[in-house]
């Protein structure tokens, strides 16, 4: 994704109507539900659907935040339309808590425009793809996200996305991704991605999901959970035999790093109508953190 920009009087007003209350749907009671775990949606999830239909079916799952995509929230919207968008959020009782997948570069007033588009909306944490600048260091980048985190104090966290194109995507794993950010703001981290650990294996890297929990630490600001069949090459229901993702070990990991961020439950499979097995996904995940000590 390419950043977008978001004009100023777009911003004050998003910014005065977060600031008023408009989103304050009732979060603690729904992580209640889920023993402790902020459990949302990743709004790519209902990528076919426009923006209310996505909250709509989010709502029907009894899912009280997401983490939104270009397509339902744009980073370029009017001021009238992020007042519309937020209002809608606020009806459909959905938090924004975080926004992506973004693309960073060494272009500081870019990544900035982002950062102040996360404000208005409210939300904690981008995850993100930072990219090198033209001579392939990544120094720029991360010194612009880093005065960016110090100043918005939202997070930047990076998703790995597994195999890419003929190779490795660039922030693969947890041990490529600490070894970037370990110098750098604290707020700079990770959302990672259990389905794209999985797909490792198509490459010959077997990644374990809790483990790559347990690396990253302190630094893992959200996930997109979500299971795999690397035979077939689609995403699966959660508890699926096709699969490979250890839900309860998951979550044991992440209590062990004392993990307060955001589940983003994201499903690529049947996007014209997917709500049937994330119904699946939610209720499998429900019953397993009942059970995480």
């Amino acid at each position: 994704m390419t950043p977008q920009t978001l004009d100023r009087r777009a911003f004050l007003a998003a910014s005065a109507a977060t600031a008023a209350g408009l989103l304050s749907p009732h979060l603690a009671r729904a992580a209640d539900d889920f023993a402790g775990f902020s459990i949302g949606v990743q709004s790519y999830t209902f990528r076919n659907f426009e923006l209310e239909q996505a909250l709509k079916r989010t709502k029907e799952l009894g899912l009280k935040s997401a983490e939104f995509y270009s397509k339902h929230i744009p980073p370029n919207s009017s001021e009238d339309a992020l007042k519309a968008i937020l209002k809608l959020c606020k009806e459909y009782d959905v938090t924004p808590m975080g926004f992506g997948v973004s693309g960073f570069n060494d272009n500081h007033d870019a990544n900035k425009k982002l950062f102040e588009f996360g404000k208005a909306l409210g939300i904690k944490y981008l995850s993100a793809d930072p990219a090198p600048d033209k001579t392939g260091s990544f120094d720029k980048t991360f010194e612009s996200l880093d005065k960016l985190c110090e100043e918005f104090k939202i997070a930047i966290a990076i998703h790995p996305h597994g195999p890419s194109g003929k190779g490795r995507h660039r922030w693969w794993s947890a041990e490529i991704i600490l070894k970037a950010v370990k110098d750098h703001h604290k707020l700079i981290g990770t959302c990672l991605d259990t389905g794209h650990l999985i797909r490792m294996d198509q490459l010959g890297e077997k990644l374990d999901p809790a483990e790559q929990v347990k690396v990253m630490g302190e630094r893992n600001f959200a996930m997109h959970l979500k299971d795999h069949d690397n035979k077939k090459k689609t995403d699966v229901v959660f508890g699926a035999p096709e699969g490979r993702l250890d839900i309860p070990a998951v979550l044991k990991a992440l209590k062990e790093v004392k993990f307060t961020g955001h589940i983003a439950i994201e499903y690529e499979a049947n996007p014209k109508d997917p709500s049937p097995d994330m119904k699946k996904c939610v209720a499998f995940l429900k019953d397993a953190a009942s059970k995480v000590g």
